[in-house]
């Protein structure tokens, strides 16, 4: 009789990912779609394009009132958005 290592789906699924290097751009793709949620429909309406590149998430806002009161919420919006995917992805946010 053989024994097997028996293990979890996910837990075989997340190996497989990390070992093939493509756990990084899952959450990185799991974090800009989280945007919307976090930000609001509100702020959803005035962004146009969302973009990770170097632990950095730029965001372009089309209303500049609001890409200044979202500056100020840097932090927060930070923490929420990591927070989503379950690991710190982002260490900034650019607005633009």
């Amino acid at each position: 009789m053989f024994r097997r290592k028996v293990q979890p789906l996910d837990a075989v699924l997340n190996s497989f990912l990390r070992q093939e290097g493509l756990e990084t751009p899952l959450l990185q793709k799991r974090l800009v779609d989280a945007w919307d949620t976090v930000a609001g429909q509100t702020v959803a309406r005035y962004t146009q394009e969302k973009f990770i590149r170097n632990q950095t998430l730029f965001v372009k806002i089309i209303n500049p009132a609001l890409r200044a009161d979202l500056s100020m919420m840097q932090t927060e919006l930070i923490k929420k958005l990591n927070a989503a995917v379950g690991s710190m992805i982002i260490t900034e946010i650019r607005f633009y």
